[in-house]
């Protein structure tokens, strides 16, 4: 494929690009935004994002007082495609239920998105984050340990070039802040064979995860555990919760096998 010097493939249509840029510049900390708000999260001009806004507002996937735009349950058919074409979620569900009794904690599984992750099914207990979780959601991948198992998961090259990309936050005063201590902490999830990230999103979570596997071995998910970081040490929890985890993701991978996925 042909690659121009502007870095996005011939085939590439731009207006597409920027139609999706819009209904993505809404998110839980903008729910609601003026036209000027929309222009300045997408970079675009007022003019153009009056254009894409209004188109999908006569499509029914926005809406607007005339002064603020908001997306409608109409945007939900663009997940549910993929989630409807995917039997993870589905085979997942029923086995995260069955690890949320008995470790009493929220869990969920998750798929990697370029830099990101993206929850595709989720059970949860209480809430114990500042932001709710739901399906859809996305992370930083460098943050999480859904997000480490993910990038233990993938190829040296693939891992690199992604490691490359990363820009990080200092999101508390434990967040993994550079790519050579990212690489450490990722390099002993791939030994270990799961991950522990403790108060590196938020202050008070802790999240436990472990990769699910498809037939040929390769790493297609990862599944997880949180809790508050209150309740007991790091040690505890991994000596009572990660076996509960192993399993969980051990009973996915067996279901996806005979599923043929």
């Amino acid at each position: 494929m042909t690659i121009p010097p502007d870095g996005r493939p011939m085939e590439s249509v731009q207006s597409l690009q920027r139609g999706l840029a819009v209904i993505r510049a809404f998110d839980a900390e903008h729910p609601r935004m003026t036209l000027a708000e929309v222009a300045r999260q997408t970079g675009l001009t007022r003019a153009t994002a009056r254009r894409f806004l209004h188109t999908l507002v006569t499509l029914g996937y926005t809406a607007t007082d005339g002064r603020e735009f908001w997306l409608c349950p109409r945007v939900l058919e663009l997940g549910y495609a993929y989630l409807s074409a995917s039997s993870l979620p589905e085979i997942a569900t029923p086995h995260l239920k069955s690890l949320t009794d008995k470790a009493r904690e929220s869990s969920s599984v998750s798929v990697l998105d370029g830099l990101d992750i993206v929850y595709v099914a989720r059970v949860p207990t209480r809430r114990i984050m500042t932001v709710a979780i739901s399906v859809g959601t996305r992370f930083p991948a460098y943050v999480t340990s859904m997000g480490r198992v993910l990038l233990a998961g993938l190829p040296d090259a693939d891992r690199e070039s992604l490691f490359e990309q990363m820009s990080f936050d200092r999101l508390t005063p434990h967040t993994v802040t550079s790519v050579g201590a990212l690489r450490r902490e990722v390099d002993l999830v791939r030994d270990q064979g799961w991950a522990l990230v403790d108060q590196e999103l938020e202050i008070g979570l802790r999240s436990m995860a472990a990769p699910v596997r498809d037939p040929r071995g390769q790493t297609i998910a990862a599944a997880n555990i949180s809790m508050s970081a209150t309740q007991g040490s790091a040690e505890e929890a991994r000596e009572t919760l990660l076996p509960l985890l192993l399993d969980t993701a051990a009973q996915i991978e067996r279901d996806l096998r005979v599923t043929g996925v």
